[in-house]
C-alpha cells in the first residue's frame, strides 16, 4: 500500500505543481482587473455607465470562477458543482445575481484570495522546484561557470558550502511535491465553498422538494379522509340510521301478546343499532367533520365543546381562515386534548383558545386537572405531537403535578 501511495503521489506531483502555479498566476494576473472594475462600478453607480462596470464584473467573476472549477477537474479530476444560475430572465437574473451571496463570495475570492493566497501558495512551490535545481547543480556550475558562484556573493563559493547547498537543494525538491499537495488542498478546502455551492445550498433544491412532496402526501391524506367520511356518512350512516328507525318501529308495533323472547331479540337489537349509530357518527366526526370544510374551525370546535364531559369554554380569534390542512390538524388537536381531559385528568373545567396572525395558528387547551401529562415515548400526546410535527409545527406541554396543564401547539401558516 506504502508503494502503491508513493507512486500516486510521485504521478499527482506536476499536476498539483500545475495547479498551485496556474492558479496563482491567473489569481495575481485577474486580481487588479477585478479591483478595477468594482472601484469603477462604484464610483459611477449613480450613472448609467456604472452599470455597464457591474455587468462587466460579473462576467469576469463568473468566467474566472468557471476557469478555477475547471481548473480543478482538468489537474485533480475534482468536481467543483458551479451554483445555480437565477431562474429570472434577462436583466431581472443579472440584479437577482447582486443579492446571492454566491456571487459576493466569488469576488471576494477573486480579489482577496488570488492576489494573496495563490499568489503566495504559486511563489513557494516555485521557491522549492526553482531553488532545489539551482542547489542541486550548484557543483556542475562551479565546474562549468564559476562566475555564477561569484554572482551569488560567496555564498556557494567553496567545496564544503557547496556540498551543503547540494544537500539543501536535495531536502527542497523532496519537499516541493509534498508542500504542492499541501497548497493544493487548501487552495481547493477555500475554493469549494467560495465558488461552489455549500451543503445548505446543494441540500435547499433537496429540501424544497421534499416538502413539497410531504405537503402533497398530507393533503391526500386529509382528501381521502374527507371521502371517506363523505362514504360512510351517506352510506354506512345512513343505512345504519333506516335500521334503527325500522327496528323502533318493529318494537313500537309489538303487540301485547308478543313473546317474551321475541320482544327483548327486537328491543336489544334496537339499542344495538342506536349504539352502532351513535358510535359511528362519533367516528365520522373524528375523521374529518363536514362542518369543518362547510363553515369553519369555529363551528366545528363548537361542537366539539358542546359535547365535552367536562365544562368548556372556547375563544376563536383568526385573522383569517387556516387552510384546510390546519384546520384538520387543529381538530384533531383540540379533540384528542379533550378526550384525555375527560379520562385522565379529573379536571373540574377545560379552556380552549384558538387564535392566528399572518404566520402561525396557535392551539391552546388548559384545564385545572391533576397535571403530570408528558409527551415522551408511550405518552398518549405522542400522536399529537406527530400530527402536529407534519405541518412544520411543534407541540409543548406543561403540566407540573398538581396542575394545571396548558397544551399548545403552533403551526406555520403563512402563504
Amino acid at each position: 500500500m506504502t508503494t502503491i501511495h508513493a507512486r500516486v503521489e510521485r504521478r499527482l506531483a506536476p499536476r498539483h505543481t500545475a495547479y498551485v502555479v496556474l492558479g496563482g498566476v491567473v489569481g495575481a494576473l485577474a486580481a487588479p482587473v477585478v479591483w478595477a472594475l468594482a472601484s469603477l462600478a462604484t464610483g459611477l453607480l449613480v450613472v448609467v455607465v456604472g452599470v455597464v462596470f457591474v455587468g462587466l464584473l460579473l462576467l469576469v467573476s463568473e468566467g474566472l470562477s468557471r476557469w478555477h472549477r475547471a481548473r480543478a477537474l482538468a489537474l485533480l479530476g475534482v468536481v467543483v458543482d458551479a451554483p445555480a444560475a437565477p431562474v429570472e430572465p434577462g436583466w431581472r437574473g443579472w440584479v437577482a445575481r447582486l443579492g446571492r451571496a454566491t456571487t459576493w463570495r466569488q469576488l471576494a475570492y477573486h480579489a482577496v484570495v488570488g492576489p494573496t493566497l495563490l499568489a503566495a501558495s504559486a511563489a513557494v512551490v516555485a521557491f522549492c522546484w526553482g531553488g532545489g535545481l539551482v542547489l542541486v547543480t550548484s557543483p556542475l556550475w562551479s565546474r562549468i561557470s564559476p562566475e555564477v558562484l561569484a554572482l551569488s556573493g560567496g555564498l556557494l563559493q567553496g567545496i564544503g558550502r557547496i556540498w551543503v547547498s547540494t544537500a539543501v537543494g536535495f531536502g527542497l525538491l523532496v519537499l516541493a511535491p509534498r508542500v504542492a499537495r499541501w497548497l493544493a488542498a487548501l487552495d481547493l478546502a477555500i475554493l469549494r465553498p467560495m465558488l461552489g455551492e455549500t451543503r445548505g445550498e446543494q441540500l435547499s433544491p433537496r429540501v424544497t422538494a421534499l416538502e413539497q412532496t410531504r405537503a402533497g402526501v398530507i393533503d391526500a391524506a386529509d382528501a381521502e379522509r374527507r371521502r371517506i367520511e363523505r362514504d360512510l356518512h351517506d352510506g354506512a350512516q345512513q343505512r345504519l340510521t333506516s335500521l334503527a328507525l325500522n327496528l323502533g318501529m318493529a318494537r313500537s308495533a309489538l303487540p301485547t301478546d308478543a313473546p317474551p323472547e321475541t320482544r327483548r331479540a327486537i328491543e336489544e337489537a334496537h339499542d344495538e343499532a342506536k349504539q352502532a349509530l351513535a358510535e359511528l357518527r362519533g367516528f365520522v366526526r373524528g375523521l374529518h367533520p363536514a362542518v369543518l370544510d362547510e363553515r369553519g374551525l369555529d363551528a366545528a370546535l363548537s361542537g366539539i365543546v358542546a359535547r365535552a364531559p367536562v365544562p368548556t369554554s372556547l375563544h376563536v380569534l383568526l385573522a383569517r381562515r387556516p387552510p384546510r390542512t390546519l384546520e384538520a390538524v387543529a381538530y384533531f388537536v383540540v379533540s384528542e386534548a379533550l378526550t384525555n381531559v375527560a379520562k385522565h385528568s379529573r379536571a373540574t373545567r377545560a379552556a380552549v383558545r384558538v387564535t392566528s396572525d399572518a404566520d402561525r395558528l396557535v392551539v391552546e387547551v388548559s384545564d385545572d386537572g391533576q397535571g403530570g401529562a408528558t409527551t415522551g415515548a408511550g405518552s398518549g400526546l405522542t400522536g399529537l405531537t406527530n400530527r402536529v410535527a407534519s405541518v412544520d409545527g411543534t407541540l409543548t406541554v406543561t403540566s407540573p403535578v398538581g396542575g394545571p396543564t396548558v397544551l399548545r401547539a403552533e403551526m406555520p401558516c403563512g402563504s
